[in-house]
Protein backbone atom coordinates (compact mmCIF):
# COMPACT_ATOMS: atom_id res chain seq x y z
CA UNK A 1 0.00 0.00 0.00
CA UNK A 2 1.44 3.46 -1.26
CA UNK A 3 1.89 5.71 2.05
CA UNK A 4 -1.02 8.06 0.14
CA UNK A 5 -3.45 5.42 0.39
CA UNK A 6 -2.93 4.80 4.12
CA UNK A 7 -5.99 5.09 6.08
CA UNK A 8 -4.93 6.33 9.76
CA UNK A 9 -2.12 6.42 11.66
CA UNK A 10 -1.92 6.53 15.07
CA UNK A 11 0.00 8.37 17.67
CA UNK A 12 0.70 8.41 20.79
CA UNK A 13 0.92 11.88 22.94
CA UNK A 14 1.31 12.39 26.26
CA UNK A 15 0.22 8.36 26.99
CA UNK A 16 -2.80 8.58 24.96
CA UNK A 17 -3.48 6.91 21.65
CA UNK A 18 -5.10 9.64 18.70
CA UNK A 19 -5.94 8.48 15.56
CA UNK A 20 -5.10 10.59 12.74
CA UNK A 21 -7.25 9.37 9.53
CA UNK A 22 -5.85 9.97 6.26
CA UNK A 23 -2.49 11.66 7.37
CA UNK A 24 -1.39 12.56 4.08
CA UNK A 25 -4.35 14.31 3.05
CA UNK A 26 -2.87 17.54 1.72
CA UNK A 27 -4.12 20.24 3.76
CA UNK A 28 -1.96 23.44 1.93
CA UNK A 29 -0.94 22.19 -1.24
CA UNK A 30 1.14 25.62 -1.55
CA UNK A 31 3.95 24.78 0.90
CA UNK A 32 2.96 20.84 0.64
CA UNK A 33 1.43 20.43 4.49
CA UNK A 34 -0.52 16.95 4.89
CA UNK A 35 -3.05 16.36 7.96
CA UNK A 36 -0.21 14.90 9.86
CA UNK A 37 2.06 18.06 9.48
CA UNK A 38 -0.66 19.99 11.01
CA UNK A 39 -1.35 17.82 13.70
CA UNK A 40 2.56 17.72 14.07
CA UNK A 41 2.70 21.53 14.11
CA UNK A 42 0.12 21.86 16.58
CA UNK A 43 2.11 19.61 19.00
CA UNK A 44 5.42 21.34 18.58
CA UNK A 45 3.85 24.46 19.49
CA UNK A 46 0.96 23.35 22.29
CA UNK A 47 2.74 24.71 25.25
CA UNK A 48 1.76 28.41 23.33
CA UNK A 49 -1.45 27.03 21.57
CA UNK A 50 -2.85 25.79 24.96
CA UNK A 51 -2.03 28.57 26.92
CA UNK A 52 -5.09 30.14 24.95
CA UNK A 53 -7.47 27.34 24.46
CA UNK A 54 -7.31 24.94 27.62
CA UNK A 55 -10.24 24.79 29.76
CA UNK A 56 -11.98 26.87 27.46
CA UNK A 57 -15.28 25.55 25.51
CA UNK A 58 -14.80 25.45 21.99
CA UNK A 59 -16.50 26.28 18.60
CA UNK A 60 -15.50 23.54 16.01
CA UNK A 61 -14.67 25.27 12.82
CA UNK A 62 -14.47 22.33 10.38
CA UNK A 63 -12.41 22.32 6.94
CA UNK A 64 -13.51 19.09 5.85
CA UNK A 65 -13.57 19.53 2.67
CA UNK A 66 -10.40 21.35 2.14
CA UNK A 67 -9.17 25.14 2.77
CA UNK A 68 -10.76 26.45 -0.55
CA UNK A 69 -14.52 25.37 0.51
CA UNK A 70 -16.29 26.98 3.28
CA UNK A 71 -16.01 25.57 6.81
CA UNK A 72 -18.94 24.37 8.91
CA UNK A 73 -19.10 25.33 12.32
CA UNK A 74 -20.16 22.97 14.76
CA UNK A 75 -21.25 23.89 18.36
CA UNK A 76 -22.17 19.87 19.87
CA UNK A 77 -19.32 17.66 20.30
CA UNK A 78 -19.53 14.75 18.27
CA UNK A 79 -20.93 11.70 19.83
CA UNK A 80 -18.40 9.22 19.29
CA UNK A 81 -15.19 10.80 20.92
CA UNK A 82 -12.35 9.07 23.59
CA UNK A 83 -13.97 9.47 26.63
CA UNK A 84 -11.09 11.91 28.03
CA UNK A 85 -11.93 14.48 25.77
CA UNK A 86 -13.99 16.79 27.96
CA UNK A 87 -17.36 18.86 27.61
CA UNK A 88 -19.01 21.92 29.08
CA UNK A 89 -22.72 23.14 28.34
CA UNK A 90 -22.96 26.32 27.11
CA UNK A 91 -26.69 28.22 27.60
CA UNK A 92 -27.16 31.01 24.72
CA UNK A 93 -29.80 33.93 24.67
CA UNK A 94 -32.09 32.10 21.97
CA UNK A 95 -32.86 29.66 24.78
CA UNK A 96 -30.48 26.65 23.20
CA UNK A 97 -28.12 24.82 24.40
CA UNK A 98 -24.68 23.17 23.37
CA UNK A 99 -22.45 20.80 24.74
CA UNK A 100 -19.15 21.69 23.47
CA UNK A 101 -15.67 20.00 23.43
CA UNK A 102 -13.26 21.41 25.96
CA UNK A 103 -9.39 21.17 25.42
CA UNK A 104 -7.69 19.79 27.84
CA UNK A 105 -4.19 18.72 27.21
CA UNK A 106 -1.70 17.99 23.92
CA UNK A 107 -3.64 14.63 23.15
CA UNK A 108 -6.94 16.64 22.66
CA UNK A 109 -5.37 19.24 20.73
CA UNK A 110 -5.02 16.73 18.56
CA UNK A 111 -8.06 15.22 18.38
CA UNK A 112 -9.84 18.15 17.08
CA UNK A 113 -7.66 19.06 14.29
CA UNK A 114 -8.09 15.28 13.53
CA UNK A 115 -11.70 16.38 12.94
CA UNK A 116 -10.61 18.92 10.51
CA UNK A 117 -10.63 21.85 12.77
CA UNK A 118 -7.92 24.26 11.28
CA UNK A 119 -7.87 26.99 13.07
CA UNK A 120 -8.64 26.83 16.86
CA UNK A 121 -11.79 29.32 18.36
CA UNK A 122 -12.34 28.71 22.12
CA UNK A 123 -14.92 30.89 23.66
CA UNK A 124 -13.38 34.04 26.64
CA UNK A 125 -14.36 31.75 29.36
CA UNK A 126 -13.21 28.68 31.31
CA UNK A 127 -15.64 25.54 31.90
CA UNK A 128 -15.71 25.31 35.36
CA UNK A 129 -17.10 29.11 35.38
CA UNK A 130 -19.49 29.74 31.82
CA UNK A 131 -21.16 33.19 32.95
CA UNK A 132 -18.33 35.20 33.83
CA UNK A 133 -14.82 35.91 31.09
CA UNK A 134 -11.80 35.61 32.49
CA UNK A 135 -9.93 36.89 28.73
CA UNK A 136 -11.02 40.60 27.49
CA UNK A 137 -10.64 40.69 23.70
CA UNK A 138 -9.57 43.55 21.79
CA UNK A 139 -9.99 42.99 17.71
CA UNK A 140 -7.90 45.33 15.36
CA UNK A 141 -10.13 45.10 12.41
CA UNK A 142 -8.79 47.11 9.26
CA UNK A 143 -11.40 48.22 6.70
CA UNK A 144 -10.06 48.08 2.87
CA UNK A 145 -7.58 50.58 1.82
CA UNK A 146 -5.60 50.43 5.48
CA UNK A 147 -2.29 49.47 5.85
CA UNK A 148 -0.40 47.64 8.25
CA UNK A 149 1.10 51.14 9.59
CA UNK A 150 -1.57 52.31 10.39
CA UNK A 151 -3.09 49.15 12.12
CA UNK A 152 -0.03 49.12 14.24
CA UNK A 153 -0.57 52.72 15.25
CA UNK A 154 -4.01 52.24 16.52
CA UNK A 155 -2.44 49.03 18.32
CA UNK A 156 -0.58 51.13 20.27
CA UNK A 157 -3.10 53.71 21.02
CA UNK A 158 -4.91 50.64 22.83
CA UNK A 159 -2.14 49.31 24.51
CA UNK A 160 -1.85 53.15 26.10
CA UNK A 161 -5.83 53.11 26.93
CA UNK A 162 -5.12 49.32 28.39
CA UNK A 163 -1.92 50.71 30.49
CA UNK A 164 -3.98 53.55 31.70
CA UNK A 165 -7.11 51.36 32.76
CA UNK A 166 -4.72 49.02 35.01
CA UNK A 167 -4.89 46.17 32.15
CA UNK A 168 -2.16 44.48 30.25
CA UNK A 169 -2.72 43.70 26.69
CA UNK A 170 -0.54 40.76 24.77
CA UNK A 171 -0.49 41.76 21.15
CA UNK A 172 -0.21 38.77 18.26
CA UNK A 173 -1.23 39.03 14.57
CA UNK A 174 -4.56 37.50 14.10
CA UNK A 175 -3.18 35.59 11.21
CA UNK A 176 -5.38 37.68 8.36
CA UNK A 177 -4.83 41.52 8.21
CA UNK A 178 -5.53 42.38 12.01
CA UNK A 179 -3.92 42.30 15.21
CA UNK A 180 -5.62 40.70 18.36
CA UNK A 181 -4.74 42.11 21.41
CA UNK A 182 -5.76 39.69 25.07
CA UNK A 183 -6.30 40.44 28.17
CA UNK A 184 -6.63 38.81 31.20
CA UNK A 185 -9.18 39.95 33.54
CA UNK A 186 -10.25 38.56 37.60
CA UNK A 187 -13.90 36.36 36.63
CA UNK A 188 -16.14 38.90 38.62
CA UNK A 189 -18.20 40.59 35.60
CA UNK A 190 -20.78 39.41 33.40
CA UNK A 191 -20.79 39.22 29.30
CA UNK A 192 -22.98 42.46 28.79
CA UNK A 193 -20.25 44.01 31.05
CA UNK A 194 -17.31 42.92 29.66
CA UNK A 195 -18.61 43.89 26.40
CA UNK A 196 -19.96 47.59 27.61
CA UNK A 197 -15.94 47.43 29.11
CA UNK A 198 -14.57 46.79 25.45
CA UNK A 199 -17.22 49.08 23.48
CA UNK A 200 -15.82 51.63 25.97
CA UNK A 201 -12.11 51.10 25.39
CA UNK A 202 -12.89 51.03 21.83
CA UNK A 203 -14.64 54.57 21.75
CA UNK A 204 -11.64 56.01 24.03
CA UNK A 205 -9.31 54.77 21.28
CA UNK A 206 -11.54 56.20 18.49
CA UNK A 207 -11.12 59.23 20.28
CA UNK A 208 -7.46 59.34 20.89
CA UNK A 209 -6.97 58.48 17.43
CA UNK A 210 -9.72 59.91 15.33
CA UNK A 211 -9.23 59.18 11.84
CA UNK A 212 -7.63 55.96 12.20
CA UNK A 213 -9.91 54.01 14.50
CA UNK A 214 -12.98 53.35 14.61
CA UNK A 215 -15.44 52.22 17.03
CA UNK A 216 -18.18 52.48 15.07
CA UNK A 217 -20.39 49.26 14.85
CA UNK A 218 -22.20 50.10 11.56
CA UNK A 219 -19.54 49.02 8.44
CA UNK A 220 -20.62 51.66 6.29
CA UNK A 221 -19.82 54.73 9.04
CA UNK A 222 -16.45 53.65 9.31
CA UNK A 223 -14.23 54.72 6.43
CA UNK A 224 -11.04 53.71 6.09
CA UNK A 225 -10.31 53.29 9.68
CA UNK A 226 -9.57 50.34 12.02
CA UNK A 227 -12.64 48.86 13.51
CA UNK A 228 -11.83 48.17 17.41
CA UNK A 229 -14.37 45.15 17.10
CA UNK A 230 -15.72 45.07 20.91
CA UNK A 231 -18.67 43.20 20.20
CA UNK A 232 -15.76 39.97 19.62
CA UNK A 233 -16.43 39.71 23.91
CA UNK A 234 -20.56 38.86 22.94
CA UNK A 235 -21.34 35.58 24.50
CA UNK A 236 -21.85 34.10 21.69
CA UNK A 237 -18.52 35.08 19.66
CA UNK A 238 -15.25 33.29 19.14
CA UNK A 239 -12.00 34.32 17.74
CA UNK A 240 -8.79 32.26 16.63
CA UNK A 241 -6.82 31.77 19.66
CA UNK A 242 -2.91 31.95 19.58
CA UNK A 243 -0.58 29.67 17.39
CA UNK A 244 -3.99 28.68 15.01
CA UNK A 245 -3.64 28.17 11.63
CA UNK A 246 -5.66 30.12 9.17
CA UNK A 247 -7.24 28.67 6.39
CA UNK A 248 -5.02 30.71 3.72
CA UNK A 249 -2.48 29.33 0.80
CA UNK A 250 0.47 29.49 3.00
CA UNK A 251 -0.34 28.03 6.46
CA UNK A 252 -0.34 31.61 7.88
CA UNK A 253 -0.81 31.69 11.52
CA UNK A 254 -2.23 33.65 14.74
CA UNK A 255 1.20 34.78 16.40
CA UNK A 256 1.81 36.42 19.72
CA UNK A 257 4.56 38.94 19.72
CA UNK A 258 6.45 40.87 21.95
CA UNK A 259 5.21 44.69 21.90
CA UNK A 260 8.77 45.21 20.50
CA UNK A 261 8.18 43.58 17.31
CA UNK A 262 4.64 44.48 16.50
CA UNK A 263 5.70 47.62 14.02
CA UNK A 264 8.50 45.83 12.46
CA UNK A 265 6.35 42.81 11.72
CA UNK A 266 4.02 42.04 8.61
CA UNK A 267 1.21 39.16 9.18
CA UNK A 268 2.53 37.31 6.47
CA UNK A 269 5.95 36.57 8.33
CA UNK A 270 4.38 33.97 10.15
CA UNK A 271 3.21 30.46 8.80
CA UNK A 272 3.53 27.18 10.00
CA UNK A 273 7.16 26.63 8.96
CA UNK A 274 8.74 29.87 10.19
CA UNK A 275 6.41 29.89 13.50
CA UNK A 276 8.14 26.39 14.17
CA UNK A 277 11.30 28.09 14.08
CA UNK A 278 10.79 30.74 15.81
CA UNK A 279 8.80 28.40 19.36
CA UNK A 280 11.39 26.54 19.10
CA UNK A 281 14.72 28.64 19.14
CA UNK A 282 12.64 31.86 22.16
CA UNK A 283 9.20 29.87 23.04
CA UNK A 284 6.15 32.08 23.52
CA UNK A 285 6.14 35.63 24.16
CA UNK A 286 2.96 35.61 25.75
CA UNK A 287 3.93 32.84 28.36
CA UNK A 288 3.47 35.09 31.49
CA UNK A 289 0.06 35.97 30.32
CA UNK A 290 -1.51 34.02 32.86
CA UNK A 291 0.25 35.85 35.85
CA UNK A 292 -0.96 39.64 34.45
CA UNK A 293 -4.66 39.46 35.71
CA UNK A 294 -6.80 42.82 35.68
CA UNK A 295 -9.70 44.75 36.63
CA UNK A 296 -12.00 46.55 34.48
CA UNK A 297 -13.43 49.01 37.01
CA UNK A 298 -11.76 51.51 35.50
CA UNK A 299 -12.91 51.07 31.98
CA UNK A 300 -16.24 50.83 33.73
CA UNK A 301 -16.14 54.00 35.12
CA UNK A 302 -14.94 55.61 32.10
CA UNK A 303 -17.79 53.96 30.51
CA UNK A 304 -20.38 55.98 32.57
CA UNK A 305 -18.11 59.30 32.08
CA UNK A 306 -18.87 58.62 28.60
CA UNK A 307 -22.51 58.12 28.68
CA UNK A 308 -24.26 55.54 25.96
CA UNK A 309 -22.93 54.62 22.96
CA UNK A 310 -24.69 56.44 19.98
CA UNK A 311 -27.47 54.46 18.55
CA UNK A 312 -28.21 53.90 15.16
CA UNK A 313 -31.79 55.69 13.64
CA UNK A 314 -34.62 53.49 13.35
CA UNK A 315 -36.78 53.53 10.03
CA UNK A 316 -39.86 54.95 10.36
CA UNK A 317 -42.35 52.03 9.20
CA UNK A 318 -42.60 51.03 12.34
CA UNK A 319 -40.54 47.82 12.13
CA UNK A 320 -37.92 49.22 14.49
CA UNK A 321 -35.30 48.15 12.16
CA UNK A 322 -32.15 49.86 11.29
CA UNK A 323 -32.00 52.75 8.98
CA UNK A 324 -28.51 53.21 8.05
CA UNK A 325 -27.73 57.22 7.07
CA UNK A 326 -25.30 56.00 4.33
CA UNK A 327 -26.56 55.51 0.59
CA UNK A 328 -26.28 51.67 0.20
CA UNK A 329 -27.43 49.28 -1.89
CA UNK A 330 -27.15 45.90 -2.08
CA UNK A 331 -25.34 43.75 -4.55
CA UNK A 332 -24.96 40.03 -3.55
CA UNK A 333 -26.30 37.67 -0.81
CA UNK A 334 -24.21 34.40 -1.69
CA UNK A 335 -23.15 30.52 -0.60
CA UNK A 336 -19.38 31.49 -1.11
CA UNK A 337 -17.13 34.45 -1.94
CA UNK A 338 -16.77 34.02 -5.13
CA UNK A 339 -19.96 33.77 -6.57
CA UNK A 340 -20.63 36.69 -4.05
CA UNK A 341 -17.51 38.85 -5.85
CA UNK A 342 -18.42 37.89 -9.49
CA UNK A 343 -21.87 39.21 -8.62
CA UNK A 344 -20.17 42.20 -7.51
CA UNK A 345 -18.01 42.22 -10.49
CA UNK A 346 -21.07 41.98 -13.18
CA UNK A 347 -22.49 45.40 -11.25
CA UNK A 348 -19.44 46.87 -11.61
CA UNK A 349 -19.76 46.15 -15.49
CA UNK A 350 -23.05 47.75 -15.86
CA UNK A 351 -21.82 50.70 -13.49
CA UNK A 352 -18.51 51.76 -14.66
CA UNK A 353 -18.94 55.71 -14.03
CA UNK A 354 -20.01 55.00 -10.40
CA UNK A 355 -17.18 52.42 -9.59
CA UNK A 356 -14.60 55.01 -11.26
CA UNK A 357 -15.85 57.41 -8.24
CA UNK A 358 -15.77 54.50 -4.80
CA UNK A 359 -13.08 54.68 -2.20
CA UNK A 360 -12.05 50.53 -1.22
CA UNK A 361 -14.07 51.28 1.96
CA UNK A 362 -17.48 51.61 0.43
CA UNK A 363 -17.12 48.19 -0.97
CA UNK A 364 -18.74 46.80 1.65
CA UNK A 365 -18.14 42.45 2.20
CA UNK A 366 -19.37 41.02 4.89
CA UNK A 367 -18.87 37.40 5.98
CA UNK A 368 -21.90 36.43 7.83
CA UNK A 369 -22.43 33.06 10.46
CA UNK A 370 -25.49 30.96 8.97
CA UNK A 371 -27.07 28.40 11.23
CA UNK A 372 -23.12 26.40 10.37
CA UNK A 373 -21.67 27.93 8.23
CA UNK A 374 -20.44 31.26 6.70
CA UNK A 375 -22.49 33.58 3.81
CA UNK A 376 -21.74 36.54 2.19
CA UNK A 377 -23.19 39.56 1.48
CA UNK A 378 -21.93 42.67 -0.91
CA UNK A 379 -23.37 46.33 -0.36
CA UNK A 380 -21.84 49.23 -1.79
CA UNK A 381 -21.81 52.71 0.22
CA UNK A 382 -22.34 55.42 -2.57
CA UNK A 383 -21.12 58.05 -0.36
CA UNK A 384 -18.94 59.46 -2.62
CA UNK A 385 -21.06 59.32 -6.18
CA UNK A 386 -23.26 62.51 -6.75
CA UNK A 387 -27.14 61.74 -5.54
CA UNK A 388 -28.23 62.17 -9.47
CA UNK A 389 -25.61 59.78 -10.63
CA UNK A 390 -26.12 57.27 -7.74
CA UNK A 391 -27.11 53.46 -9.25
CA UNK A 392 -30.74 52.78 -8.04
CA UNK A 393 -31.31 49.20 -6.15
CA UNK A 394 -31.77 47.18 -8.41
CA UNK A 395 -32.74 42.97 -8.16
CA UNK A 396 -29.50 41.16 -6.43
CA UNK A 397 -26.88 39.46 -8.41
CA UNK A 398 -26.76 36.54 -6.78
CA UNK A 399 -30.01 35.82 -4.04
CA UNK A 400 -29.11 33.09 -1.65
CA UNK A 401 -31.59 32.58 1.52
CA UNK A 402 -29.13 30.85 4.49
CA UNK A 403 -32.42 30.07 5.99
CA UNK A 404 -34.45 28.47 3.55
CA UNK A 405 -34.42 25.18 4.99
CA UNK A 406 -36.07 26.74 8.54
CA UNK A 407 -38.71 28.81 5.92
CA UNK A 408 -41.83 27.13 6.92
CA UNK A 409 -45.01 27.27 4.59
CA UNK A 410 -45.57 31.14 4.98
CA UNK A 411 -41.95 31.79 4.95
CA UNK A 412 -41.38 32.67 8.78
CA UNK A 413 -38.27 30.62 10.33
CA UNK A 414 -39.24 28.17 12.50
CA UNK A 415 -35.34 28.61 13.92
CA UNK A 416 -31.90 26.54 13.08
CA UNK A 417 -30.78 24.17 15.53
CA UNK A 418 -28.58 25.07 18.91
CA UNK A 419 -25.74 27.09 17.97
CA UNK A 420 -27.26 28.82 14.54
CA UNK A 421 -28.37 32.21 14.37
CA UNK A 422 -25.03 34.23 14.78
CA UNK A 423 -25.31 37.03 13.50
CA UNK A 424 -22.56 38.96 11.87
CA UNK A 425 -18.89 37.41 11.47
CA UNK A 426 -16.97 40.08 10.05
Amino acid sequence: MSPAARAAEVIDVGGRDVRISHPDKLVFPEPGLTKLDLVRYYLAVADGALRGVAGRPMVLKRFVKGIDQEAFFQKRAPDKRPDWIETATLHYASGNSAEEVVVTDAAALAWVVNLGCIDLNPHPVRADDLDHPDEFRVDLDPMPGVDWSQIVDVAFVAREVLDDHGLVGWPKTSGSRGIHISVRIEREWSFAEVRLAAETLAREVELRAPGLASARWWKEERGESVFVDFNQNAKDRTVASAYSVRALPDARVSTPLDWSEVSGSRPERFTVATVLERFAERGDPAAGIDDAVGRLDGLLRRAEELGPAEKAPRGSDGSGRRRSTMPLIEIARAKTKDEALEGLERWKARHPEAVALLEPADVLVDGMRGSSSLWYRIRVNLQHVPEGERPPQEPLEVDYDPWAKYRDADGAISGPPAGGRNGRAS
